[in-house]
């Protein structure tokens, strides 16, 4: 099954950019407001652990029990992976990354600014102002770095633009049983907006809308919940077992598909306000109930036999609400099954026997 749609990679992506004299910044995970550095000419480009970074060098720097992802990030942006962008965006979605960020700024010399950005936990009136108060606070210093002020015409469409490319994530995510590819191939795809900018990305999933079939993928609905899908190996795995993944809910992707911006007057209140209405997250403390909800819906939406919890190794946040999470699933009948790896790492042998059980019981 392929879909014969070309992905531009990522240093490509970022030579393209400079061609035209743009700027780059290097994005770690999780929240934060695309269509603000669309506007200054800035590619975000997202750090979610490259796998192929060396670990001893953010080892030096970390503890050993930190989450993978700020490890692996940290491991590659020392080892010169990062060298290419002009800033650091650090949002402060967790205690680790709030860490990763103090690091950066204040610990590992560069000559290269790091911003972070403080998230609020509730969806109140004065939360929304809070975070629209941070992007301002963001957007004055992207300003020094790009030379650009725009304006208040150019930062509606830069949201209306990156509406739009959510928009299309979403239909992707909606029809994806019916789109003519793997698990890896739809996840390549939808994960390629952690770098293209909006109107390539939309362009591409209109592409692979178009070659939408009239019946569904055949195999064992799963729906997969966590941070991010890598190792990508699962998706394999999955493929291989005759699963199908029908819906997820990854920090990476699920959760981030963000509802329209509203009609505020000003423009970094529609972004705080997008921001701030997201789907249910443990690292913006929404509560159990929500997040729960939130999966029970998506499984009875996709009729999924089960959900698989992937998890990169030591999240915190994610593993806080695990155990509600599965007895909430459990109580409405649906099984579930939770792995546990370092995105750096290979699937070990014996975790995949064990996947292949759980699917086996669904079956």
């Amino acid at each position: 099954m392929t879909l014969n749609i070309k992905i531009p990679g990522r240093m490509h992506t970022i030579a393209a950019h400079r061609e035209n004299s743009g700027l780059v910044a290097a994005v770690f995970p999780i929240h934060y407001p695309r269509a603000l550095f669309r506007a200054h000419g800035i590619l975000p480009v997202e750090v979610w652990g490259p796998p192929i970074a060396d670990k001893t060098l953010g080892d030096s720097h970390l503890q050993a029990y930190t989450c993978s992802i700020a490890r692996l990030g940290l491991s590659y942006l020392m080892g010169g992976g990062l060298d290419v962008a002009d800033m650091f965006v650090v949002p402060h979605c967790c205690d680790t990354l709030q860490g990763l960020g103090s690091l950066i700024r204040d610990f590992i010399p560069r000559d290269k600014p790091c911003f972070t950005l403080y998230l609020p936990r509730e969806k109140r009136d004065a939360d929304i102002a809070f975070f629209a108060e941070e992007l301002s606070t963001v957007a004055a210093e992207l300003q020094g770095m790009s030379n650009k002020a725009p304006t208040h015409e150019a930062l509606i469409e830069a949201i209306e633009t990156e509406a739009r490319a959510t928009a299309a994530a979403d239909q992707l995510m909606k029809r994806r049983l019916y789109l003519p590819c793997t698990n890896r191939a739809f996840y390549e795809l939808v994960r390629s907006r952690e770098y293209l900018p909006a109107e390539q990305f939309t362009s591409l999933a209109n592409q692979a809308l178009a070659a939408v079939e009239d019946r569904e993928k055949q195999g064992l609905k799963i729906v997969l919940s966590g941070v991010v899908p890598e190792p990508m190996d699962l998706l394999d795995v999955l493929e291989d077992m005759g699963a199908v993944v029908v819906a997820d809910d990854f920090l990476s992707t699920g959760r981030r598909l963000y509802p329209p911006p509203g009609r505020h007057a000003d423009p970094l209140t529609r972004m705080a306000e997008s921001v701030v209405n997201g789907p249910p997250d443990a690292t913006r403390g929404c509560s159990f109930d929500d997040r729960l909800a939130h999966l029970l819906g998506l499984v009875q939406e996709s009729g999924a036999a089960g959900v698989i919890f992937y998890h990169a190794k030591f999240c915190e946040p994610e593993q806080f609400y695990l155990p509600a999470l599965k007895k909430g699933l459990e109580a409405a009948g649906i099984p579930s099954y939770r792995v546990e790896q370092d995105i750096g790492d290979a699937l070990p042998g014996q975790m995949v026997t064990r996947l292949e059980a759980f699917l086996e019981m669904l079956s």
